[in-house]
Formats: C-alpha cells, sequence, structure tokens
C-alpha cells in the first residue's frame, strides 16, 4: 500500500487539554501513526504529522474533524497565523511506494467525505486542485474566516466540495496534496511588527525574494519579540541555509539580529543542514521525518 504524510493544521493553540484530545484522535488506528504534535499560543494554532496508509489516515482525519468542528469556534478565537477554518489546511504528501496521484486521490477522498459528514465546504489547493485560479494556499485564505461568507459569493468562488455557504463556527477547510514543506520561523531581537514584515516581504518569492518561498512578520504577545516566519516550499529551491542566510542579511539591513530559529512539524533527512547550529537551531533527531517514520515501524 502506499504511504502518505498528512499535516493538518487546527486553529487551537491555547487550551492544551483541547490540543490533547485532537491528538488522541490521531492515534486511535492501526496503519496511521501520528509522529509529531506541537502547539503555539501567539499563533493560537496546533500542527500534527501523522503517516500511513490512506483508509487508516482517512479514518484518523474523520475523528479529528469531529473533535475541531465540537471545540472550535473561530468566531471567539484569534491568534496571528491566517485561519479560514478550525481544520485549516490538511495537506497530504507522498511517501515510500506513493506517487503524488496517491494524493490528490486520498485529499479528493477525504473532501468528499467532510463535506458530507459535517456540511462543511471544501476546497482542494496545490496538486489537488481542481481550479487553477485557486491552487496557491496564499489565494485561499485571502480575506480571512470573517471575509469568507462574501468571498463565497463571488463569481468563481462555489467550494469544490460542500454547500456554498460558510460554517457558522469552523468556516471551510483546505485540502491539498504536495511537495514537503518546511515551517521555518526566525525569532528577531525586536518587538517591531513592521520590521519583521518588511523582511518578510523581501524574503518571499511572490514580492521577487526566494524562490519558493512563502513568508509573514508577526509579533509574538507572549515574548515581546517579531517572529518570521517561512514556508520553504521546495527545500531543493531554496534550502534552510539559504533562507536563513537570506534574512540575516535583511535583519542586519535593519539594524537588529536573529535571535533563534525553529521548525515547525518534521523536516526530511534531504533538508537537514550541513550545520543546523549556525542556522541558530535546534533541530533534535526527533525532529528528522525518517527517524520518526523508523520509530513508527513504517520504514
Amino acid at each position: 500500500m502506499p504511504l502518505l504524510e498528512c499535516v493538518p493544521n487546527v486553529s487551537e493553540g491555547r487550551r492544551p487539554e483541547v490540543v490533547a484530545r485532537l491528538a488522541d484522535r490521531l492515534r486511535v488506528l492501526p496503519g496511521a501513526r501520528l509522529l509529531d504534535h506541537s502547539a503555539d499560543a501567539d499563533h493560537n494554532r496546533a500542527v500534527f504529522t501523522l503517516a500511513g496508509e490512506p483508509e487508516p489516515l482517512r479514518q484518523a482525519l474523520l475523528g479529528l474533524y469531529v473533535e475541531a468542528l465540537a471545540t472550535i469556534d473561530l468566531r471567539r478565537q484569534r491568534g496571528v497565523h491566517p485561519r479560514v477554518g478550525a481544520v485549516d489546511v490538511v495537506p497530504f504528501v507522498p511517501l515510500a511506494g506513493a506517487s503524488m496521484a496517491d494524493a490528490v486521490d486520498a485529499a479528493h477522498t477525504l473532501g468528499a467525505e467532510v463535506a458530507r459528514r459535517f456540511d462543511l465546504p471544501v476546497y482542494y489547493y496545490e496538486e489537488a486542485a481542481l481550479d487553477p485560479a485557486r491552487r496557491r494556499l496564499p489565494d485561499l485564505r485571502r480575506g480571512g474566516f470573517e471575509g469568507y461568507a462574501a468571498r463565497m459569493a463571488e463569481p468563481g468562488w462555489r467550494p469544490d466540495a460542500g454547500p456554498a455557504r460558510l460554517h457558522p463556527t469552523a468556516g471551510v477547510t483546505l485540502i491539498g496534496a504536495r511537495f514537503f514543506l518546511i515551517a521555518f520561523n526566525l525569532l528577531l531581537r525586536s518587538s517591531e511588527v513592521e520590521t519583521a514584515r518588511r523582511i518578510a516581504r523581501r524574503l518571499r518569492e511572490s514580492s521577487g525574494g526566494l524562490p519558493a518561498v512563502r513568508a509573514i512578520g508577526v509579533l509574538l504577545a507572549s515574548r515581546g519579540q517579531a517572529q518570521v516566519s517561512l514556508n520553504l516550499l521546495d527545500y531543493r529551491r531554496t534550502s534552510m541555509t539559504q533562507a536563513f542566510a537570506r534574512a540575516r542579511e535583511e535583519a542586519r539591513r535593519e539594524g537588529i539580529e536573529i535571535a533563534s530559529s525553529e521548525v515547525v512539524g518534521l523536516v526530511p533527512a534531504a533538508a537537514v543542514p550541513a550545520r543546523p547550529e549556525e542556522l541558530l537551531l535546534d533541530l533534535r533527531p526527533e525532529l528528522v521525518l525518517e527517524n520518526r517514520l523508523r520509530e513508527a515501524g513504517l520504514a
């Protein structure tokens, strides 16, 4: 059977008991293993990494939707990370024995079931997209949960599955298929969020920055520090080392330094920097995807 990775992002990072229940929903089935999860209060977001065969993964993810829809109300949820859904994004990534077509099929199968069972609008993105104009995740997130009801009324914005109306508490859900994505955050020695936003703008590809890089600048209120939050969409085009070097250069142009860096989720072994300490990064062995797959008996 093909082996897939799935990295659902849920709009909850401030209630540990809820995050624990969400994680428990992903541990219940043989054939699908929860490899890692983390939550951040400032982003108000939890990220889960699981791997397994398509059908056990689908069943585990349906349980995640049940718990998330029962416990998360986006009308009261706030955080620095953009979000449009309680279960915000659910990307599938092909692993051993799997093709991108397998990941796309898993995304479409899950999306159809989520729409049917939960009356939830579903949009497909990246390789799973049905409409090329709605392929990019930032385009689908634009306007956030608060702006989505009006957006869904616009021509060309009917969901790919489910009702053409916003779920009152859970918004919409974005389900996709893609290559490995590395979530790479840089903490600045500054509390100026506008500085972080300028650095992010100069880093991201859409503004003429680095290839296959998305970036936003945010303020982490709990630490009193600004952060540049990067998504490296293809580490073969822009590595963590290259992204860090450019970010440090841009930070120094602003008269500040990078204090530390972190990854959210797991990193493929091929993307691990030769000298993580030069990136001010504590990349422990348990954050390497292949190590966790071996521990779980999946590699």
